[in-house]
């Protein structure tokens, strides 16, 4: 009889020891573990929120036809491509999609039971995989990918800028290997306002056979907790995905719909919002440097990825909680791969950020 299913432990459920050590400190813990936004969302959008009238009604599966609209004209403005609405569906934040989209391609697909991701990535991925019964499968370079896994791919996933790296994959490279193969590559560019080396950029400049870009307005506008974003791209995938998920009940509320309209339409709060990051970018790394934690600043998104100096990530952990009071996330939580290294998430305050710096700098 086959084994059940049992959950592992979540990542992050594992620094409870580090982050009571760090909350010892006095003032306190600085959590820059977990990538959530610290600044308030535009106060139009909380007004949109507030007052939509759109609690009543259940809200279309697929979107609005504003909120599909908002998003298209987000994707002209910000990122240079035209996008047809009728090929572009709300998600219920990007999370629930990146887990869900295995099954649902397996669905479609039966013959294939392979998820392709990156081997330093978010831990969704992978679980996606596990999750719909699939192998998941790292690659460290897409043209290094096994003839044999890429035979049995449902997907391969792609994330630019990445968590945790900050790294800028080569997204039509990308696109073409999935077209030869006839493997769906799903692009991740929910950080794609937070790209710090060139342009913004995204997998549907490359045009839309076989591909999804997956938004989200978590990190855009500090909007995690209202769960809005979108996926669009391949008219068949796009068209395929948003049936099911009508018939599951998939929906992002009335009212968050009516705020995500507004968010969208406002890049002036973003640009303000990159401005912070990078400003706590640049402290952070200044702080881990002075005391000998070499942290260069990311080609996007808002970690530090910072190798150990001694290849001991735990340690370093350890360290930063104990010094500097600062929780931080071990490498190995994004992959084997990334042992060795902590991900610093500079989502606190500056003056969190600072206090950090003059803990580290008091005891160097």
């Amino acid at each position: 009889m086959p084994e059940p299913f049992v959950p592992p432990p979540y990542p992050y459920d594992r620094l409870d020891d580090l982050k009571a050590e760090a909350s010892e400190r006095p003032g306190g813990l600085v959590d820059l573990s977990i990538g959530t936004p610290c600044d308030p969302p535009p106060s139009r959008v909380l007004e949109a929120l507030a007052h939509s009238g759109a609690e009543r009604g259940y809200p279309p599966s697929i979107g609005t036809g504003a909120y599909r609209e908002a998003a298209a004209r987000w994707m002209e403005r910000r990122l240079g491509v035209t996008v047809d609405p009728a090929h572009l569906a709300a998600c219920v934040g990007t999370k629930e999609l990146v887990a869900g989209l295995p099954h649902w391609l397996r669905l479609r697909r039966p013959d294939l039971d392979t998820v392709l991701y990156p081997a330093v990535s978010y831990p969704t991925y992978a679980m996606g995989a596990t999750l719909a019964g699939c192998r998941a499968v790292p690659f460290s370079d897409i043209e290094g990918i096994d003839p044999a896994d890429a035979a049995r791919a449902l997907c391969l996933w792609v994330n630019v800028p990445g968590n945790p790296t900050g790294a800028l994959a080569d997204l039509g490279a990308a696109a073409a290997w999935g077209r030869a193969r006839g493997v769906p590559v799903l692009s991740d560019e929910c950080y794609v306002e937070f790209t710090w080396d060139g342009p913004p950029r995204t997998i549907l400049e490359h045009g839309t056979e076989g591909v999804i870009a997956v938004h989200s307005l978590s990190k855009r506008s500090n909007l995690a907790g209202a769960r809005a974003g979108f996926y669009v791209g391949d008219p068949n995938l796009v068209g395929y995905l948003a049936e099911v998920r009508k018939h599951a009940g998939f929906m992002v509320p009335g009212p968050v719909q009516a705020a995500a309209v507004a968010a969208w339409g406002d890049d002036v709060h973003v640009d303000e919002q990159r401005a912070r990051y990078l400003g706590r970018l640049r402290a952070m790394a200044a702080a881990l440097t002075s005391v000998g934690v070499e942290a260069a600043l990311p080609a996007g998104a808002f970690y530090l990825w910072v190798p150990a100096p001694d290849g001991d990530a735990w340690a370093l952990a350890r360290r930063l909680a104990a010094s500097g009071g600062a929780l931080v996330s071990p490498g190995e939580f994004y992959g084997p791969a990334g042992a060795g290294h902590v991900r610093v998430a500079v989502v606190q305050p500056d003056d969190r950020i600072a206090l950090v710096a003059e803990r580290l700098a008091a005891v160097a």
